[in-house]
């Protein structure tokens, strides 16, 4: 299989044998190859509804997922079927068919319950399909729903009063869809005609009375609306009243099915196109489908070992995976950008210093569009040592090659030199102005020479202080010169000593403000990449936020109009904390934005290793830096 995108037909992805569930490896192996966002759309209800048929035209197909005719259950666990989105180029739509509910055949209903669980879990968009009306019966049989704190954590701490907050189930809860199968009644309330959408809710609505069945079927309504505030609802025709044509309806052609029931499954089949949102992890990160393989294997071995599933719990095993595969990736990259862009020897040391801060700034852009949930920003410093650490290689590569280059070109140029003095063309009268006249020569062949890199000058001074004792003996021999004039040109060879000396320090010091330079450069940009990231991250909670307070204010005048006061008074103190933490995070200088960019700053110095005095005027400021 080239991808999970052309998979022609489903594939088991949680095999129940009614005992234990487990993962199915060619199911996760095909997720893998998910490199893009996917939209996730489960489908869960009682056996024998009719749900494998929706989500088979969601996958324009009349064939894939099993259709039962018989009394018995077709589908067990979940079964995933992967397509192109039909609107969407770069996403993936998931189908997870789900086993029915209820089945007698099962000898434990908890299954029931971790099957409704794993699909609430997984999925972007929850369809739940029943049969004939949405009475208190159908909500007995959504009784599942009731118990998902129990199944579900949001966090790994629990709150102060041990219970779960709802507004953090809406934070990470798929969107709502209630898809009524067989209706037959008309949609009208109270004499008037109310739209889907409007039964829906109306059914939610809270029953006073304080017996246990009604107490049960609020629950269920108040579970409902509290978990799920983005609710839909489609009433669906029955698709034919010929029973033989019923149980073989994947093979029957359009003309012989009800033209209602037809209309409104491509109905729904654009709506959920059109509106079924990615996958996300909190604060809208999207879910690739190799991300969605991991936390199916991540939930499953946590259901099996006897725990319940926490969702903060998943998403940190799963960042510190993608985290450590996003350092990788950078850094992969950085080498080979080096590796194919670098001409050893670079003729300057700032040549190679602008090429590698080049392609550290797009290596730090990659683990920024990788990574998240990087606590404490460990994987990015880890990073910035990692690249450190090649650029110095780089350097020392670079060194190499130029002393390597310098030391061929030399030992050419200087070849004629070399044998004039074993030749003892020197070794006469006027023989040192013969000497000075042909070093003149070599060093002006060799300073000709292009891109012999940063130890050009090195390499010289060396083979030159290699030469002064052969220099001062063919001076002292040479019988052309006076006594006074030997020791001018003795005074004029170590001035000469002494500036090339100087040139080369000069050039060491040179070079090492350019390394600080860098230093500053990398530092400011891995601080302004962050910066960049934090803000989308602040911009991502505040909406998120927003939702969650949208939702609550939703509900408490929801039950307010119901005549539920006191359960509506008693969310006033949720709400307000709400407010209060997203006026915190409105504030320009979030505390923990500011707080997390010093911190990191400091760190980010000493492991770059710079001068207190040159980057410590750059840390000073860094939390203004967020301002800006």
């Amino acid at each position: 299989m080239a991808s999970g995108r052309d998979m022609m037909a489903p594939i088991s992805l949680v095999e129940n044998d009614n005992v234990q569930l487990s993962v199915n490896q060619e199911a996760i192996e095909t997720l893998e190859k998910i490199s893009h966002p996917v939209v996730v759309v489960a489908i869960v209800g009682l056996y024998r509804t009719g749900k494998s048929y929706l989500m088979n035209r969601l996958a324009g197909q009349n064939h894939g997922f099993p259709l039962g005719s018989t009394v018995q259950s077709k589908t067990k666990g979940i079964w995933m079927w992967c397509v192109p989105h039909p609107s969407k180029s770069d996403h993936t739509l998931v189908l997870l068919d789900t086993e029915g509910l209820g089945d007698v055949e099962k000898g434990d209903s908890k299954n029931d319950s971790w099957i409704f669980a794993l699909a609430v879990l997984l999925c972007s968009t929850f369809i739940y399909n029943s049969m004939s009306t949405i009475n208190n019966q159908a909500l007995e049989h959504l009784h599942y729903v009731t118990e998902l704190t129990q199944l579900i954590k949001a966090k790994s701490s629990p709150s102060p009063d041990g219970e779960e907050d709802c507004a953090e189930f809406v934070a990470f809860f798929p969107d709502f869809i209630w898809a009524v199968r067989d209706f037959t009644l008309e949609l009208k309330l109270n004499g008037h005609p109310i739209t889907e959408d409007q039964y829906l809710d109306n059914a939610l609505k809270l029953v006073k009375g304080k017996n246990m069945n009604v107490q049960i079927s609020n629950l269920c309504r108040e579970c409902i609306r509290e978990f799920f505030p983005t609710r839909k609802c489609f009433v669906f025709d029955r698709p034919t009243n010929d029973k033989k044509l019923l149980a073989d309806i994947e093979n029957a052609s359009e003309n012989q099915l009800n033209p209602k029931f037809q209309e409104k499954t491509k109905e729904f089949c654009s709506y959920i196109f059109t509106n079924a949102k990615t996958k996300t992890l909190r604060e809208g990160v999207p879910v690739t489908g190799n991300w969605l393989g991991k936390l199916v294997v991540t939930y499953v071995d946590t259901i099996n070992s006897g725990a319940v599933p926490c969702l903060e719990n998943a998403v940190i095993s799963l960042a510190q995976l993608e985290n450590s595969a996003a350092v990788q990736k950078a850094a992969d990259h950085y080498s080979e950008k080096m590796t194919q862009r670098l001409s050893l020897p670079t003729d300057t040391f700032q040549e190679l210093l602008e090429v590698h801060a080049a392609y550290e700034k797009e290596a730090i852009a990659i683990f920024m569009e990788h990574s998240f949930k990087d606590e404490n920003h460990e994987f990015q410093k880890n990073l910035v040592e990692i690249i450190k650490n090649k650029k110095e290689d780089f350097v020392l590569q670079n060194e190499e090659a130029s002393v390597k280059y310098c030391q061929v070109k030399l030992d050419e140029i200087s070849k004629t030199l070399m044998e004039s003095i074993s030749a003892g063309t020197f070794s006469v009268p006027g023989g040192y102005e013969l000497y000075r006249k042909a070093k003149e020569r070599f060093e002006q062949d060799y300073h000709q020479v292009p891109r012999k890199g940063v130890k050009a000058n090195e390499v010289l001074q060396s083979f030159l202080q290699s030469q002064e004792a052969l220099e001062k003996s063919i001076l002292q021999a040479d019988k052309a010169l006076t006594d006074g004039e030997k020791t001018a040109a003795e005074t004029r060879a170590r001035n000469e000593i002494a500036e090339k000396e100087q040139e080369l320090l000069k050039q060491k010091l040179q070079e090492q403000q350019q390394e600080m330079e860098a230093q500053q450069k990398s530092f400011q940009e891995n601080i302004a990449q962050l910066t960049e990231k934090l803000e989308n991250e602040r911009e991502n909670l505040l909406r998120e936020m927003n939702m969650m307070l949208e939702h609550k204010l939703k509900v408490q005048e929801t039950l307010l109009n119901e005549g539920f006061r006191e359960k509506s008074e008693l969310m006033s103190e949720e709400i307000n904390q709400l407010k209060n933490m997203i006026d915190d995070t409105k504030e320009e200088d979030t505390p923990w934005v500011t707080k997390a960019l010093d911190k990191f700053g400091d760190e980010l110095t000493s492991i770059l290793s710079s001068p207190a005095k040159l980057l410590g005027q750059i840390v000073k400021g860094v939390g203004s830096l967020f301002k800006k």
